[in-house]
């Protein structure tokens, strides 16, 4: 699974909201709530994130074992 954990703390440090950010990038809502739920997104929207804050993938997402998340259950 992959977290955008990172992009959700780099809003933040900008003073954005996800609102403000689906606005600046023309996302669909059901693409932040893919996001926000950690779902896949396509490498469109990746880019774009990427390219809006010139940052790399890893700045806005990361990985996230299956195991870490059986053991938090």
């Amino acid at each position: 699974m992959f977290s955008f954990n990172p992009l959700w703390k780099l809003l933040i440090d900008k003073n954005m909201t996800k609102e403000n950010l689906r606005i600046a990038l023309k996302l669909s809502p059901s693409t932040m709530a893919k996001m926000t739920k950690g779902e896949y997104v396509s490498l469109e929207v990746l880019h774009r994130i990427c390219e809006h804050f010139n940052r790399q993938p890893g700045d806005i997402i990361e990985y996230v074992p299956d195991s870490k998340i059986s053991d938090k259950g």
